[in-house]
């Protein structure tokens, strides 16, 4: 028996438009928006990013400067043969001078009573950096973008010995027992959108910067150094 099978015609209805101009507007909008929203979360983070950045930077070069400061200012007036010739000799509100015997003149070789180049050693502040000399001799750079380098000289009764940040008086250097710093470092890129109108003080509450009025970001750091030499 032959089976004759119809074939079914299907007919449909296709449309050969595309998106209409409003469709297109739409889609555009959306895409825009996202993109928007990305790139906003992106510059966000990217922002954030370098601000962490700059404030690790700035915080490690506060406690570097510090740390060489304290090691070397804690020997201030090292005398091992007790000569009397060593101490500190310039007490300034932004400079410290102070000796110490530590050699002969060859490093690694005992004291010897006689100051050598190499045992007279300058700390100060230099056009936004803290700088060390030796001998009298060219400035090294310790720390760059310091704002403020300060001094407080006190006795063995911790009486300050230069109030209001002045200079302690000639001849009064051989009172001084700890010396109390303070330093203020900053960014070296605006990137805060606020304003730094602070006004930073030391210990004593004496102003050692006026408001900068910038969007730098800045810390503040004071330690006391015990100088274990001196008034033996």
């Amino acid at each position: 028996m032959e089976i004759k099978l119809k074939q079914r015609h299907v007919s449909y209805n296709v449309s050969n438009q595309g998106f209409t101009l409003v469709e297109l507007l739409i889609g555009m909008v959306v895409a825009l928006l996202a993109m928007g929203a990305i790139y906003t979360t992106f510059l966000g983070q990217h922002r954030s990013y370098h601000e962490q950045e700059e404030t690790a930077a700035m915080q490690q070069n506060l406690r570097a400067a510090m740390y060489y400061m304290q090691r070397e200012i804690r020997m201030a007036g090292c005398d091992p043969l007790n000569t009397g010739n060593f101490g500190i000799t310039t007490a300034h509100a932004n400079t410290i001078t102070f000796t110490e015997d530590i050699n002969n003149g060859t490093v690694g070789q005992p004291p010897d009573g006689v100051l050598q180049a190499g045992e007279n050693i300058t700390y100060s502040w230099n056009n936004g950096n803290l700088v060390r000399s030796v001998g009298g001799g060219g400035n090294q750079l310790v720390a760059q973008n310091i704002n403020a380098l300060d001094f407080v000289y006190l006795n063995g009764s911790s009486v300050v010995l230069n109030p209001g940040g002045g200079n302690v008086a000639a001849g009064s250097e051989n009172q001084i027992r700890s010396v109390e710093i303070t330093v203020v470092a900053r960014t070296g890129r605006s990137l805060t959108p606020t304003t730094d109108n602070n006004t930073y003080v030391n210990q004593r509450g004496t102003t050692i910067l006026a408001p900068p009025n910038d969007n730098l970001s800045r810390r503040r750091l004071t330690t006391v150094i015990k100088c274990r030499n001196l008034g033996i």
